[in-house]
């Protein structure tokens, strides 16, 4: 079975309205800065429009974004963390010295 479009019921293209939360999210801009933004690029949308995607949406793109990360990065995480589980489990030489 298909995963439903998150995106079914909504006017604007998904495009813009990933664009508007990543926008928010990647940079250090308040909404109102978005929706300026947004407006210079012809795109007009109210700051209460990016905050209703930016709860709606965000956590599916996080989602998104870690998923990406593991795949790209987890095999190497995974062998980094094995080294060192194998390097923490030698034996430790005794500290029984004779002189």
């Amino acid at each position: 079975m298909t995963k439903p479009d998150p995106f079914k019921y909504f006017k604007t293209s998904p495009e813009i309205i990933r664009l508007a939360v990543m926008m928010y999210v990647r940079f250090p801009l308040t909404l109102r800065n978005v929706e300026d933004l947004l407006h210079e690029r012809g795109i007009d949308i109210s700051h209460e429009t990016v905050r209703f995607w930016w709860n709606r949406f965000g956590p599916m793109f996080a989602a998104e974004i870690r998923r990406k990360r593991v795949q790209k990065y987890g095999i190497v995480i995974n062998q980094c963390v094995t080294a060192q589980r194998t390097f923490d489990a030698r034996p430790v030489p005794s500290a029984n010295y004779t002189t």
